[in-house]
C-alpha cells in the first residue's frame, strides 16, 4: 500500500527540482524608439535628448524601460535597488547612427557585446559623461581618435564612472565625474 503514495512524492519531488533549476530564457527582440518612450530617471521623452540612448526589458514584463543616455541604462544594471531579473539590455548603435543628434529608433545592439567608448568629449542625453556604444571594435576606436576616450567592453565598465565617484560633488580641481580610473583600478 505504500506505493501509490511514493508516486506522488517522486512527482512533487521532481516539481521541486525543476523550479530550483534557473530556467534559459531567449533574448527578447528591442522595442522601437517613439514619442512614447519617457526616460525612467529623467522622467522626460527620450527623444528631446541627443546621444545614445538604452532600453532594459525585464523578464515577464512585456515592454521596455526607456533611458535618455546609454550611460543611464548600465548605471541601472549597477544600482543595488533596481530590479535584477534583466532580460535584455540594449543601447544605440552609434556606428550607423545618422547623427549624434538622431541616434536611431531600431538600430539597437546587445549592450553586453557592444564595445563603449569613455571619456568622450561628447556628452549624453543629460549633458554628463557617456559610454558611446558601437557594435564594432573599428567604430569604436575611430570615434575615440576623433573624440577622446577609451574603448572598453560593458564588464569592465567602472562603477565610478556611471555613478559617480567619491569626489563627484567636490570643487573643480579634483577629477570629474566621468573620469577613467588608470588600469588595473576599474
Amino acid at each position: 500500500m505504500r506505493f501509490p503514495l511514493a508516486a506522488p512524492l517522486f512527482v512533487v519531488l521532481a516539481l521541486i527540482a525543476g523550479c530550483s533549476q534557473q530556467e534559459e530564457l531567449p533574448m527578447l527582440d528591442p522595442f522601437t524608439l517613439d514619442a512614447e518612450a519617457i526616460g525612467r530617471y529623467c522622467g522626460m521623452n527620450v527623444l528631446e535628448h541627443d546621444g545614445p540612448k538604452g532600453q532594459i526589458i525585464l523578464t515577464r514584463i512585456p515592454e521596455a524601460i526607456w533611458f535618455s543616455s546609454a550611460r543611464d541604462a548600465v548605471a541601472f544594471t549597477m544600482l543595488p535597488d533596481e530590479p535584477k531579473n534583466i532580460a535584455a539590455i540594449y543601447v544605440s548603435d552609434m556606428a550607423v547612427a545618422e547623427s549624434w543628434e538622431q541616434p536611431g529608433a531600431d538600430n539597437w545592439i546587445d549592450a553586453k557585446t557592444a564595445f563603449f567608448v569613455l571619456g568622450s568629449r561628447q556628452r549624453g542625453g543629460m549633458g554628463t559623461a557617456e559610454t558611446v556604444p558601437f557594435s564594432t571594435e573599428d567604430a569604436a576606436r575611430a570615434f575615440a581618435a576623433a573624440n577622446g576616450g577609451e574603448v572598453m567592453r560593458f564588464d569592465d565598465i567602472p562603477l565610478d564612472y556611471v555613478l559617480g565617484g567619491p569626489d563627484a560633488d567636490e570643487d573643480e580641481d579634483t577629477e570629474p565625474v566621468g573620469a577613467i580610473p588608470p588600469h588595473g583600478n576599474h
